[in-house]
């Protein structure tokens, strides 16, 4: 007898409980999934400007604009002029962990799985949540900074400008191939469109209050409670 999932969380394609020692590696977004906000509608809001910025995320992350890498440049353009000292404040103030984000993490840890944090966001944040989780890799946008203050731009890295969905979905192959694993063994968290084509590659696809589009596509959509929500699936 198959029995119902439990209240809250949508599965597809696969009859629950997975061994989570199966898998080889998980991947984090880190805004509206590993954490409870935006940071760029954050940091604007220090410029006056959150609602124009937020309101280009939200159709962002709902797949309305097609193109990530402007609808991005398009939100740091706004950024120009605040201070590095409002990043701060939204790190410190503003920032936290989703509920059961960091129970997931440490399952995961603690059955051998690598940790990747794989974020259209920014490497001011990504690296400090790498050193607080103890995660072991990360990618994201570094934010041009002239005086202080910054200058409304994104820095070029030597993988390429912007860590949009391809970037995403690329950064999990190629730390599948270095960890000499195949997609199946890696779980994708996410819950914007960008994240959707890393969580096709995965083995497991991991959707988390998303919007309709990836809860839709994802293999278990989690709609009620934390991010530890996925042990219930996962033993």
């Amino acid at each position: 007898m198959t029995l119902p999932p439990p209240p809250g969380l949508v599965i597809r394609g696969f009859t629950p409980p997975l061994a989570l020692a199966d898998f080889r590696l998980v991947a984090f977004d880190m805004d509206s999934t590993l954490i409870d906000i935006e940071c760029v509608d954050e940091i604007a809001d220090a410029a006056g400007r959150k609602a124009e910025v937020a309101a280009i995320t939200e159709a962002a992350m709902r797949g309305e604009i097609a193109d990530y890498k402007a609808s991005l440049r398009a939100r740091v353009a706004l950024l120009e002029g605040v201070p590095v000292a409002a990043l701060h404040e939204v790190y410190e103030r503003r920032l936290h962990l989703n509920p059961g984000a960091e129970t997931l993490v440490r399952a995961c840890q603690a059955a051998g799985l690598k940790t990747l944090l794989v974020s259209g966001g920014f490497s001011f944040f990504t690296d400090r949540l790498r050193e607080r989780l103890g995660l072991d890799y990360t990618r994201s946008n570094v934010l041009g900074i002239e005086g202080e203050v910054l200058n409304g731009r994104l820095v070029d890295q030597p993988w390429g400008d912007i860590c949009d969905g391809a970037e995403k979905r690329r950064m999990l192959l190629a730390t599948c191939e270095q960890l000499g694993i195949a997609p199946g063994q890696a779980i994708a968290v996410g819950d914007g469109a960008n994240d959707l084509p890393m969580m096709g590659a995965a083995g497991l696809s991991v959707a988390y209050h998303a919007k309709p589009a990836v809860r839709e596509q994802a293999m278990v959509s989690i709609e009620a409670g934390g991010l530890d929500r996925l042990l219930d699936v996962l033993r």
